[in-house]
């Protein structure tokens, strides 16, 4: 197995692309694959996301382009259009140096006669979805029959989502005379099938992802029932404050019920699953990409393919159904030689599961105790005291002007303790009710039996929810705004974003919302009413935002819109 790119007789071009990109040596699997694709064999690897293994086939792949003709000699399938996008990316990377390659990506959801014009620019190289490749094969737009080199990316999850009549009605559109190669996660009988049916004497790669996935990640898990799960993420979720998680759900359902449930305690936080539009994916994958929302919470099938970086922790909501998804998910944290964190949610009925998971990751998990109220209250309160010690030093550093003629009225009418204790007061966090958790005794995993708390069955609020949270929320007022889900705000998180952009509103400061077609009802801290109701000429797409407190006669707040 090669240990340096050094090893390979690359094209100039890629070992170019290579030391800008500051890659040495390669992956393990990189290491394995590279050398037998550009021998010409046809291999099945076992890797998962975030291994390289896109350079893994591009690299290869780039070398054996004939630059010189012009027809199509690799194609790329993946299951679905964010993977395509992202393998298209990569393998643009390589050729920067390579501008005589030419490549298209091809997916569904995309208008046709923007991809007939990059088909029109006879790409080397098309990176695809099998759907889209197939209705284009059937109006007779591109041409396959050139194609030496075929790869099948997340072979696994495309033949899960009902993708392998569609592959094997491509496959008779590529001469057989050619090289195959298949990536997956996972390696369940049908992908060994494929392998005997549409390929020649292939190797298959075994690449030890559980230890790669694991090593730098530090895995806990919580012994919560159901009925008790909402619960419990809320309260892990405050007192690690992350930046950037991933909750995994194995129902569109859940995933649902899940953001449902963070949207109304205000958590930026949106949902990924295969019902989503192409740019509703889009636009919740960019604003998780540019922390505009900290959560995201997705499906497996839904999140394949996702290369963000950075993400601090992963939590599997429901347990996954196999080892090998178990891996594959916490992989997505502690890349790149950081460290992350995973929690799961474990009931008393999963405890030979948990077993046998931590028998085949040959690592055990360990039990977390489930936030206490005045744990989430201390580390809160120390957050904010050092959000404000960086304030101060910033200000010491920095020389930051401030309004000297304010600082001078203040110190001539009050006494400097009085001043800082009321700014404190006014800028400290409002203080977040929490439903109590009873939980028995459940050390030694014998007892199936949780309190029951407000939550029923289905893990949706209780109508009774929202009149003790009002109750409990004596510093708040209600108050409604003229815009809602018409207007293109469908959930909190976007809500928060326009009251942190329009109004230097942080969320901490907002109570419960509630959407409607053309308003929204919501709950201030009583310090910032003032500061919403009289800033005027503040437009959202156009439309003037009017805000009031008077939630009976909503002929107060009117569309409006600019001319």
């Amino acid at each position: 197995m090669i240990s340096s790119f050094k090893e390979l007789n690359l094209l100039t071009q890629i070992q170019e692309a290579l030391k800008e990109l500051n890659f040495i040596n390669p992956t393990p699997v990189q290491a394995l694959v590279i050398p037998k694709m550009i021998q010409g064999i046809d291999i099945v690897a076992r890797s998962q996301t975030g291994t390289g293994k896109t350079f893994a086939f591009g690299i290869p792949m780039i070398q054996k382009i004939d630059s010189q003709t012009s027809q199509i000699q690799a194609l790329v399938l993946c299951p679905t259009r964010e993977l395509a996008l992202q393998v298209f990316t990569e393998i643009n990377k390589l050729l920067k140096f390579y501008s005589e390659i030419r490549t298209a990506v091809i997916y569904g959801g995309e208008k046709y006669f923007k991809q007939f014009s990059a088909l029109n620019k006879k790409p080397h190289i098309i990176v695809a979805t099998p759907g889209r490749i197939l209705d284009l094969l059937k109006q007779q737009k591109i041409d396959l029959s050139h194609v030496k080199l075929l790869v099948l990316d997340e072979a696994d999850e495309m033949l899960k989502m009902g993708f392998q009549e569609d592959v094997e009605d491509i496959l008779k559109n590529i001469p057989s005379e050619r090289q195959t190669a298949l990536f997956s996660a996972t390696m369940p009988d049908f992908i060994k099938k494929i392998a005997e049916k549409y390929q020649k004497n292939s190797q298959t790669l075994e690449i030890s992802n559980k230890n790669i996935a694991v090593k730098s990640i530090k895995q806990f898990y919580f012994i919560v029932s159901d009925i008790n799960k909402n619960l419990v993420l809320e309260r892990l979720l405050d007192y690690q404050n992350p930046d950037s998680v991933i909750i995994f759900a194995n129902t569109k359902k859940n995933v649902d019920n899940i953001t449902d449930y963070l949207q109304t305690r205000n958590f930026l936080v949106d949902a990924l699953h295969g019902d989503l539009k192409q740019n509703q994916r889009q636009y919740v994958l960019n604003n998780f990409r540019n922390k505009k929302i900290k959560i995201l919470v997705a499906t497996d099938v839904a999140a394949r393919g996702l290369d963000i970086s950075d993400i601090q922790m992963v939590i599997n909501y429901d347990l996954s159904n196999d080892y090998e998804s178990y891996v594959h998910r916490i992989g997505r944290t502690g890349r790149a030689g950081k460290s992350g964190v995973s929690y799961s949610f474990i009931n008393v009925r999963q405890k030979m599961k948990l077993k046998k998971l931590e028998y085949y990751l040959k690592e055990k998990l360990l039990l977390a105790e489930i936030p206490k109220i005045e744990e989430i209250y201390q580390q809160q309160d120390q957050l904010f005291r050092d959000k404000v010690f960086q304030l101060i030093e910033n200000y010491k550093n920095n020389n930051l002007s401030i309004d000297m003629n304010l600082m001078d009225k203040l110190l001539q009418k009050y006494d400097q303790e009085l001043i800082i204790k009321s700014l404190i007061n006014y800028i400290s966090p409002c203080r977040k009710q929490y439903e109590n958790i009873i939980i028995r005794n459940v050390s030694n995993y014998n007892n199936d039996e949780f309190a029951k708390t407000s939550y029923n069955k289905n893990n949706r609020i209780n109508s009774d929810y929202f009149k003790k949270y009002e109750q409990n929320n004596i510093n708040m007022t209600k108050l409604i705004i003229n815009i809602g889900k018409n207007d293109r705000v469908y959930n909190p998180a976007t809500f928060l974003q326009i009251l942190y952009d329009k109004f230097n509103i942080y969320r901490k400061n907002i109570g419960y919302i509630q959407h409607f077609a053309d308003k929204t009802v919501f709950e201030i801290n009583n310090n910032f009413v003032n500061k919403l109701k009289t800033k005027k000429d503040i437009y959202w797409e156009n439309k003037l935002i009017i805000i009031s407190d008077d939630l009976g006669n909503y002929s107060n707040v009117n569309n409006k819109y600019k001319n």
